[in-house]
């Protein structure tokens, strides 16, 4: 049998706790050199990365995180719009004493990493927007992501690996990627006394964000794109459910320092289903 921990097989890496401003922040971690952050996307973790941490970490420290909220960090009673987030990522580099870093997020993460670099531009190399950017989705996207709102909801609701299941298979183009291992992981984490609960407020402030005109223009909006202060990846898919390729172009087109990658045989874990290919197009961009 394969498990995604084979990937980490004869790598020196650790699962630690750091303190990021009161909250107890979990990462897997390896390698040496500049830091490079990994973000998940609305109710992941950092095992989403397990499939990249070697390939990066021949080059950088990495670090994928569970966000505040998520996965086995602390999850406080907060809001959890996109400012918490900032605050939360401030707080880690400031926890794991680096000064700048690279920062690539997934989804979620990726806006998390957009709105980071505009509040703080100091503490930002490079980021990369996996499959998530802040732009309205179309009339298209609105229709897929209200389904994931659903799912999301379903699988935090009373959790149970057939709904969790079904909200994974959200994020994947080919169905075998859903494996009984990444619904198992996820089904551990929400089993956490309260961690259910807080994943759906979680899901209904961040898909909800996207989908209402009053946050789209304060969370979304095009002109932030153009404000961006540091070198951007947009790394996309073919298949990216949500927010399909031509946003991905209209807004790399908008970024003053940007390049577009787009994989073609994944759906909005490219770190997952497309593995070296995004291995090879996010070192190579993170080097040049």
């Amino acid at each position: 049998m394969t498990s995604i921990w084979n990937h980490l097989q004869g790598v020196e890496f650790k699962q630690s706790y750091y303190n990021a401003g009161g909250v107890m922040t979990r990462a897997i971690e390896a390698g040496e050199g500049p830091v490079l952050i990994f973000l998940h996307g609305t109710g992941g973790h950092a095992e989403a990365y397990l499939k990249n941490i070697e390939a990066h970490a021949k080059h950088f420290h990495v670090y994928a995180i569970d966000m505040v909220g998520h996965g086995y960090t602390d999850a406080p009673d907060i809001s959890y719009d996109m400012q918490c987030y900032v605050d939360f990522m401030k707080d880690f580099l400031d926890a794991i004493g680096a000064e700048k870093a690279h920062i690539s997020g997934e989804s979620l993460g990726a806006t998390v990493a957009s709105w980071f670099a505009l509040a703080h531009p100091d503490r930002v190399d490079k980021i990369v927007m996996n499959t998530g950017m802040m732009l309205p989705p179309d009339e298209e996207g609105s229709r897929e992501l209200n389904d994931l709102l659903e799912r999301s909801r379903k699988a935090s609701g009373t959790p149970d690996r057939d709904m969790i299941r079904a909200r994974i298979s959200w994020l994947m183009h080919d169905e075998k990627d859903v494996t009984d291992e990444i619904v198992e992981v996820r089904y551990q984490i929400y089993q956490q006394p309260g961690r259910a609960a807080v994943i759906r407020t979680i899901a209904e402030q961040s898909i909800g964000a996207l989908l209402d005109p009053v946050e789209q223009d304060k969370w979304y909006n095009p002109d932030l794109l153009k404000a961006l202060p540091c070198p951007t990846l947009v790394l996309w898919t073919r298949f990216n459910p949500g927010q399909l390729v031509h946003l991905a172009e209209e807004g790399a087109a908008l970024i003053p320092n940007s390049d577009l990658v787009i994989l073609e045989n994944s759906a909005h874990w490219p770190q997952w289903e497309e593995t070296e290919e995004f291995n090879r197009a996010h070192v190579d961009y993170l080097l040049k």
